[in-house]
């Protein structure tokens, strides 16, 4: 037996699968541009907020980390590498900003320090750091610089990564591959000690 199907009927169910997917589309591009600007506007906002913090740090002590948790600006040159980093590694913390992971070792304390960001964003220029390239944080207390020692990738549970360290120790850490869709299966680490 065969099923017949009008035409017209066939041709309204396929506009409103047209239009549902549009739709769809629609959503989806609003908001990636969402969490586009949402990023961009925080990031300017609290580069800002950090550069008159700094600004008045001279005639006002201040504490390591501000009311709003904001811990510096993490810097790369050769990499073109700018971004605010704040406390927590949250979700809402990583789609702005790169942040500490708490229980690792603030900036100028003996141990090992350990930022976290999206390799989509603000991470992806480590795909293309090298031994030796200098990692520049500027705290309000002052600029820690640190030299590249190692990358490696790592599975996510090895957690290893974040032991304490006698040395004063940065540690960078996004997702691995750079260019996987979806949950990445690994962990791409970059290792630097702070050149003194």
């Amino acid at each position: 037996m065969r099923l017949v199907v009008p035409k017209a009927t066939l041709r309204r169910a396929l506009l409103w699968v047209q239009r549902a997917l549009f739709g769809g589309a629609l959503l989806l591009l609003g908001y990636g541009g969402f969490v586009l600007a949402d990023a961009w506007f925080f990031q300017r906002r609290e580069s800002n907020h950090f550069e008159r913090l700094r600004q008045q740090r001279l005639a006002v002590p201040v504490a390591l980390t501000t009311e709003r948790g904001l811990l510096g600006r993490l810097e790369i040159a050769r990499l073109g590498l700018s971004v605010m980093v704040v406390e927590g590694d949250d979700h809402r913390t990583l789609r702005r900003a790169v942040g500490h992971i708490p229980g690792t070792a603030m900036p100028g304390q003996s141990g090992n320090m350990a930022l976290t960001g999206h390799r989509d964003t603000f991470f992806r220029p480590l795909r293309n750091i090298r031994t030796d390239d200098v990692i520049l944080l500027t705290t309000l207390q002052g600029q820690y610089r640190y030299r590249v020692l190692s990358t490696q990738v790592v599975s996510p549970d090895n957690v290893t990564v974040l032991d304490p360290s006698q040395n004063e120790i940065l540690t960078l850490i996004t997702c691995h591959p750079f260019y996987f869709v979806g949950a990445a299966p690994n962990r791409f680490i970059v290792r630097a000690e702070r050149i003194q």
